[in-house]
């Protein structure tokens, strides 16, 4: 600042940011005055992924901290807001822990995302495909392939994106095998990182069984424990009383081609 002839540089204070909360809030701040205003843009949306996958001990107490976090943007006068994916009873496990979860089960309005029918497989194929004119068949291959499962489907349009180039009509099988390897390379061998080698074993024991839904008493030599825990880790889902699948047929495949 100028005081008379002489000049003085105000020193910046160094702040020390002691939690990941502090951290976030002096960010988007700091973001929200240099980049956010400065572009005339009206607001930021913030996405995550997968969320009950954080390694943390206690689940709603995440929830419950981003809920405080953002509305303290609200009342700043700082339009952020947050999208994130979850396993489908996320919130049911975080109620049943304690009562100081319930405030932020309301902050979030819930959308569930079920497969695309095969219209809606078309609508994204042309969306993104808009120069092919063979869309509604490659579509109706893509949505056999994925039964519509939203993930499937990116992955495998953004793959023939990248192979494919500006071509006026797709081969569906024609860059398969390449994509498939590389979808178990990105996808299902993170899928298999995150078991145990026994567990390993009986998913490879259910892929090789001839129907896709199972019986647990046909495994017997398997505990209870190991379809729970598959469970709870998406890759196994329950369909009846002692009755599962593999949560999708491409990993079933994979499992299968794979040692």
């Amino acid at each position: 600042m100028n005081v008379g002839p002489v000049a003085l540089e105000r020193e910046t204070p160094k702040l020390f940011l002691t939690s990941g909360t502090a951290i976030l809030r002096h960010a988007v701040q700091d973001a929200w005055r240099q980049f956010i205003r400065p572009a005339q843009l009206n607001g930021i949306v913030f996405f995550l992924d997968d969320l009950q996958n954080l390694n943390t001990p206690s689940q709603h107490a995440v929830a419950l901290a981003l809920r405080d976090q953002f509305q303290w943007f609200a009342i700043e006068n700082i339009n952020c807001s947050i999208c994130f994916s979850a396993s489908a009873n996320y919130f049911s496990n975080i109620r049943s822990l304690a009562r100081l979860a319930e405030p932020a089960v309301r902050f979030y309005d819930k959308v569930y995302l079920g497969p695309f029918s095969v219209h809606e497989t078309v609508e994204y194929v042309k969306a993104i495909f808009e120069t092919v004119t063979n869309c509604a068949d490659f579509a109706q291959w893509l949505h056999s392939k994925t039964a519509g499962h939203p993930y499937f489907m990116a992955f495998i349009c953004r793959q023939y994106q990248r192979l494919a180039h500006a071509r006026d009509k797709l081969g569906a099988a024609e860059h398969w095998d390449e994509i498939f390897r590389r979808l178990g390379k990105e996808k299902f061998s993170a899928d298999l990182a995150q078991v145990t080698e026994r567990e390993v074993q009986l998913l490879r024991a259910l892929a090789r069984w001839e129907e896709q839904e199972i019986n647990r008493k046909e495994f017997a030599d398997y505990a209870r424990i190991y379809f729970t825990r598959l469970t709870d880790k998406g890759l196994l889902i329950r369909t009846g009383r002692g009755h599962y699948r593999l949560y999708h047929p491409l990993f079933r495949e994979f499992l299968r081609q794979t040692k």
